[in-house]
Parts: C-alpha cells; sequence; structure tokens
C-alpha cells in the first residue's frame, strides 16, 4: 500500500518538476542547439561565451549595444571572446582590422566607431589603406597597424577563428557559443535580447555542472 502511494505521488510530482523547468529555463533544441562535437576553449578555467560577428553586418550592429552592457555586467568567471566571420572577400579587410586592433590592444577604441563608421556614416572601405588611415584617426599607430594588418599573427587568427566557426557550425550572425558546446542565434532564442538571456542560462548550466 504504501509503495502504490509512493509511486503515485511521483507520479504527480514528475509533471510538476517538469513545468517548473520549461518556465524557469529554455529548451534544447528549440532555443538553442547543442553542438555535436565540443569545440575547444582558451580557458578551461572558466565559461567562454564567444561572440560570431561581422562589421558588414547590419544584425551585429544593431546588437552590439545589447552586447556592450551584457559584457559589463558579466561575472569574472566568463570569458568573453568576439569572432569577426568572414562571409566573403569583403569582409575579410574587416576581420583582419579587428584582429589587428586587438593584436595592438586597441580594440576599445575602434570597435564601435567601426560599426558606426559603416552603418551610421555609410563609409565604405574598399582596400586596406582606406582602413589604415580610419584607425589612424581613432588613435591607432598607422605604421603598426599597416604591418600588423598582413602579419603572420593575424593570418593564423582567420584561420584558427574559421576553423572555430566551422566547428560551431555558424552560417548567420550574430551568433553565440557558450563553452565550445551550445549554439545561440536570434531565431532560436526569438530575439536579441533573448540570444543574450538564453546565454545566461546556458553560463549558470554550464557553472553548475563544473561544481
Amino acid at each position: 500500500m504504501l509503495k502504490k502511494l509512493g509511486m503515485m505521488l511521483i507520479a504527480l510530482m514528475l509533471p510538476m518538476a517538469a513545468s517548473a523547468e520549461t518556465e524557469a529555463g529554455f529548451k534544447e533544441g528549440v532555443h538553442y542547439a547543442v553542438l555535436p562535437f565540443p569545440v575547444k576553449t582558451a580557458d578551461a578555467n572558466r565559461v567562454e561565451v564567444v561572440e560570431a560577428f561581422g562589421y558588414p553586418c547590419p544584425h551585429c550592429n544593431s546588437f552590439e549595444p545589447l552586447v556592450q552592457n551584457w559584457e559589463s555586467k558579466k561575472a569574472e568567471d566568463v570569458n568573453f571572446v568576439r569572432l569577426p566571420v568572414v562571409f566573403g572577400r569583403s569582409w575579410e579587410p574587416f576581420a583582419r582590422a579587428y584582429y589587428s586592433s586587438e593584436l595592438l590592444k586597441t580594440v576599445e577604441k575602434t570597435h564601435v566607431p567601426t560599426f558606426n563608421a559603416v552603418h551610421v556614416e555609410r563609409r565604405r572601405f574598399g582596400n586596406k589603406d582606406q582602413l589604415v588611415e580610419f584607425y589612424g584617426k581613432l588613435g591607432v599607430d598607422e605604421a603598426k597597424f599597416s604591418k600588423m594588418f598582413d602579419s603572420f599573427a593575424v593570418t593564423m587568427k582567420l584561420r584558427q577563428g574559421d576553423s572555430k566557426l566551422r566547428g560551431y557550425g555558424i552560417t548567420g550572425v550574430p551568433s553565440m557559443v557558450v563553452n565550445g558546446k551550445y549554439r545561440i542565434t536570434a531565431q532560436m532564442a526569438g530575439s536579441h535580447q533573448k540570444m543574450l538571456e538564453v546565454v545566461d542560462y546556458l553560463v549558470a548550466k554550464e557553472r553548475k555542472a563544473a561544481q
């Protein structure tokens, strides 16, 4: 009798637990995708969050203020990484510009202004010299930037980035990847803001799993 009663209580509690999980979290395959093969992260001691973006992408430009706000509030155990994509020949100079600025430690000077130049000022950067001149006006040493632009270090960054993007299965931007395991897009999450809510949910999930 007691055994039967216990089984009845469990049966009643299971739907409640499932309902609570649905309300509190997000569903795999609906709000985010699980990668078939995890991609190695840069720092195994922190939860990595990658933003795949491209300066020519208008959706990335719209997403940028939300990402900035999210980044300013992220926890110390979260490692945020930007990953510029190359979806065509015209995108490569922008990716090289980002990596060059990153290696020169000037991204804070150049990242948002590059978005503004492309999408607000409607400027066109058809070659390296135009980017060198523009970044120079932002306070970046033109000679160093020009040399870095074509350097082996930047070329390697491009190759590594392309390899990661293929591992992530990214075909559109902006996209985000949590800990090399989960891919989130606005289409799946429901909006740009929801993307970041799903990211926070998955960060908490990874943090709990590591305990």
